[in-house]
């Protein structure tokens, strides 16, 4: 049984429809990276398996680990597993990182029935955590996302990601906005992450981030249908023909 299993999802977005029946199969160990033009609903099929709001599923159903989500609240998808990175991450003034991510993690363990995380055992994770995504260990002071560049935005959602540690996590255009040194830097913390037992669903527009990240598998996106799948070639393709060619598939 796959990790993710999506069967001809419809999901509208302010009463226009956008995904017009989708099937997706992700299994554990596997990178899947979602493509297509602008407009195709790449990120409204990340947005509508987290269960954001304004993302209405009109038919079909989401399941993780066997288990039927596609009616639940964000958080108690996020407690079974699964993770989001925005696209565009939100500032949260007046909550600092630290507080974001400690507050983040223990919902997470009392949801599981763990005990609570010592304060020493935290910050020596998370200390460790900023180090090797390169961040300046005086950002975890700072309120989430306010005042950060592009770069700190995006690393700060992979620094949420090692964190939590799902067994999904669905990166909505993680690469936008980088320079080559931060996407490298990202690249590197989504490797990290990569094992055996979680799985990734990368929505992106370029090659670039696939030149850092191989995926196991290409979906392409048209006018809100899978009009293509395949392997990692598929993406090079892509980058040499355009999508043109897909559009009418």
């Amino acid at each position: 049984m796959s990790l993710l299993e999506v069967r001809n999802l419809v999901v509208s977005v302010d009463d226009r429809e956008i995904l017009k029946g989708v099937d997706l199969d992700v299994d554990s160990g596997e990178v899947h990276a979602i493509m297509g033009p602008n407009g195709s609903g790449k990120s409204t099929l990340a947005n509508a398996l987290a269960g954001r709001e304004g993302y209405k599923i009109e038919s079909g159903t989401i399941q993780l680990d066997s288990i039927d989500v596609t009616a639940l609240e964000p958080e108690e998808r996020s407690h079974r597993g699964l993770f989001l990175a925005f696209q565009y991450p939100v500032e949260i003034p007046g909550v600092t990182n630290i507080e974001f991510l400690k507050t983040a993690v223990e919902s997470h363990r009392a949801a599981h029935g763990c005990n609570e995380i010592s304060a020493v055992e935290f910050m020596r994770n998370l200390r460790g955590l900023t180090a090797r995504l390169e961040l300046n260990p005086d950002f975890l002071k700072r309120g989430v996302n306010e005042s950060f560049s592009g770069g700190e935005k995006k690393r700060n959602e992979i620094l949420q990601m090692l964190c939590l540690n799902p067994r999904l996590a669905l990166l909505d255009e993680t690469d936008s906005g980088l320079d080559i040194d931060a996407l490298q830097v990202v690249a590197r913390g989504i490797n990290e992450f990569r094992n055996a037992a979680n799985a990734i669903v990368l929505v992106t527009h370029y090659q670039r981030l696939l030149n850092h990240i191989a995926p196991d598998h290409v979906h392409v996106l048209v006018d809100g249908r899978v009009a293509k799948s395949g392997d990692a070639s598929l993406a090079l393709e892509l980058e040499e023909r355009g999508y043109g060619w897909l559009e009418g598939s």
